[in-house]
C-alpha cells in the first residue's frame, strides 16, 4: 500500500524516527564505552594503554568518515548511505558479541569499533540533509522544532550513554555495550527502508552528479589521521606524524583551491568566517563535554570510589538538565544568547569541579552535573542551528559531517588532556587541573561568542505561518 503524501506545508513527521535513530548511533557508542573499558581490560587481560584504542578507533574513523559520507549523501542521496550504515552497525554489534574471551579479543573489538564508526557516519549528515530538503519542500525557513528534536536526541543521548553503559555492564556484562548495536542497526535498516525517499530533490540528477574528489579525500584522510594519532600520544618519536599532517593539509588546501568539484570547498570555507567560528565552538564544546564524560567519570570511580553503575547515575542529571533547557528554549531561533548563557554555565561548572574533593557529598556532585547540563542543552542546539543557516544548502550533509569532525577533534584533545593530567590513576589533584582547563576553554568560548556580531542576525526574523504550524504540530 502506497504511503500517503506528506502535507505540503508541514514537516513529514514520519521521517523523525529514522532520522533520530540514525543520529544517535554515533554519540551513544561514543559514550556507552566509557564505563566498560575497565571491565573489558580485566576480562581480556589488556592494559589501559591498549583498551584506549576502543575509544581512539571510533574517534579516528568517524572524524575522517563523517564529512566523506556526508559528501556522498549530498551526491547520491540519503537512502543508500543510510541503509549501508545500518548494516555496518549491526555487523559491528555481532563481532563484539562473538569476539574471543582472550587478549586477542581486544583487537576484534577494535575492528568492531572501526566498522561501527563507518556505520554511524551516515546518521547525522542524513538527518541534516532531510531537514534541509523538507524545509525546501515546505517553505519553512527555520525548522526550529525539528532541529531542537535532533539536538535533544543526539546531545543528551551522548550524556546518558555512560548511565546506560553502567546499567548494561551491571546486568549483562561488557559485551552488552557492543551487542546493543545489533538491534539498533537492524532497526535503522527497517525504518530507513520504509520512510526515507529515494530522492529528496537536493541531490543532483543521476546524469549530473559531480565526480568524487578522491585526491582531496586521500589528502584529508592523511592530514586528519596524522594529526589525530599524534595527539593521541604526544611524544617526540611521533613528531613525524605531525609533519605528515601539515604537509597533507597544505596539499589539501592547494588541491581543493584548484579542483573543479572539490571534496571540501576550501574557497567557500575560507571566505565563510562565521562558519569557521562555528566549527571552533564545536571543538571547544567537545573538549569540555568529553572531559566530563570520560575524565570526570574516571575520577568518580578512582577518586570518589563509586562503581560503574553509580558513576553513570551521577552523570544522569546532565541528561535531564540538558533536555529541560533544550526543549524550553529550542523553538526560539536566536542563537547568541543561548551560546552566551551556555558558556557562563561552563565556567561555573569548571569552578564547581575545582571545589570537589574525594569526600564531596553526592548532592554537590549532582549540582555540578545539573549546571553542566545547561550548556549541554543550549550550546549544542545553538551550534546546530547556526550551521543550518551558515552552510551551503547543496553541501549541508558534508558540512554537518565536518562539524562532527571538529567535535571529534575536541574529543581527542580532551583525551590528551585528561590522559596526561591523570597518568596511572584519576586523582583529586588531577581533577582540579581538569577543572582549571574547563574554565580556560569556557572563557575562550565566551570571548569568541560575545564579539561575533554575525550571530546577532541568526533567528532575528519574523516567523512564517508555515513555521508556526510546524512548531504546533511537533508540540502536539
Amino acid at each position: 500500500m502506497a504511503a500517503r503524501p506528506a502535507p505540503a506545508d508541514r514537516f513529514d513527521t514520519r521521517l523523525l524516527a529514522p532520522m533520530m535513530l540514525g543520529a544517535v548511533l554515533n554519540p551513544i557508542n561514543t559514550a556507552i564505552i566509557a564505563v566498560a573499558l575497565t571491565p573489558i581490560g580485566v576480562a581480556l587481560g589488556a592494559p589501559a594503554n591498549e583498551t584506549v584504542w576502543l575509544i581512539s578507533a571510533l574517534y579516528l574513523t568517524t572524524a575522517i568518515g563523517q564529512p566523506l559520507v556526508g559528501r556522498l549523501v549530498d551526491i547520491f542521496g540519503v537512502k543508500p548511505l543510510f541503509l549501508t550504515g545500518g548494516a555496518l552497525v549491526a555487523v559491528a554489534g555481532l563481532i563484539g558479541l562473538v569476539a574471543p574471551n582472550a587478549h586477542s579479543g581486544l583487537w576484534w573489538l577494535v575492528v568492531a569499533r572501526v566498522i561501527l564508526g563507518l556505520g554511524t557516519c551516515a546518521g547525522y549528515p542524513a538527518a541534516m540533509h532531510m531537514i534541509r530538503a523538507e524545509a525546501e519542500r515546505t517553505g519553512i525557513r527555520s525548522p526550529a522544532g525539528v532541529l531542537t528534536t535532533l539536538s535533544v536526541t543526539t546531545q543528551t543521548v551522548a550524556v546518558i550513554g555512560p548511565t546506560l553503559g553502567g546499567l548494561l555492564v551491571g546486568a549483562w556484562g561488557w559485551r552488552a555495550t557492543f551487542a546493543v548495536n545489533l538491534p539498533l542497526g537492524l532497526a535503522s535498516l527497517v525504518l530507513g527502508w520504509i520512510f526515507f525517499p529515494r530522492r529528496t530533490g537536493l541531490e543532483p540528477p543521476a546524469g549530473q552528479r559531480p565526480h568524487i574528489d578522491w585526491t582531496g579525500i586521500v589528502l584529508f584522510a592523511g592530514s586528519m589521521l596524522g594529526l589525530l594519532v599524534f595527539l593521541q600520544d604526544l611524544s617526540a618519536r611521533l613528531s613525524w606524524l605531525l609533519v605528515v599532517a601539515l604537509l597533507a593539509g597544505a596539499g589539501l588546501v592547494r588541491w581543493e583551491f584548484r579542483a573543479a568539484e572539490p571534496f571540501i570547498d576550501v574557497r567557500v570555507l575560507v571566505g565563510n568566517g562565521p562558519l569557521l567560528l562555528t566549527y571552533l565552538r564545536a571543538t571547544l564544546t567537545a573538549i569540555i563535554s568529553y572531559t566530563f564524560i570520560y575524565g570526570f567519570t574516571q575520577w568518580l570511580e578512582d577518586g570518589r570510589d563509586l562503581d560503574a553503575t553509580a558513576a553513570g547515575l551521577v552523570l544522569l542529571p546532565i541528561f535531564l538538565s540538558g533536555i529541560v533547557f533544550a526543549i524550553a528554549f529550542g523553538r526560539r531561533a536566536e542563537v547568541k544568547w543561548k551560546l552566551t548563557i551556555g558558556s557562563i554555565a561552563q565556567l561555573v561548572a569548571g569552578v564547581l569541579v575545582v571545589l570537589m574533593t574525594g569526600g564531596s557529598p553526592i548532592w554537590f556532585l549532582v549540582i555540578g552535573m545539573v549546571v553542566l547540563g545547561i550548556p549541554q542543552g543550549l550550546n549544542s542546539l545553538a551550534i546546530q542551528n547556526t550551521l543550518y543557516f551558515q552552510a551551503d544548502p547543496e553541501r549541508i550533509a558534508s558540512s554537518a559531517g565536518l562539524l562532527r569532525t571538529f567535535m571529534y577533534l575536541g574529543a581527542i584533545i580532551s583525551s590528551v588532556i585528561y590522559g596526561n593530567v591523570y597518568g596511572a590513576r584519576a586523582t583529586t589533584g588531577g581533577l582540579h587541573i581538569l577543572g582549571s582547563v574547563v574554565i580556560g576553554v569556557a572563557a575562550a568560548f565566551l570571548l569568541i561568542t560575545v564579539f561575533d556580531r554575525t550571530l546577532d542576525k541568526i533567528g532575528r526574523t519574523t516567523v512564517s505561518v508555515a513555521d508556526a504550524q510546524e512548531h504546533q504540530q511537533l508540540s502536539s
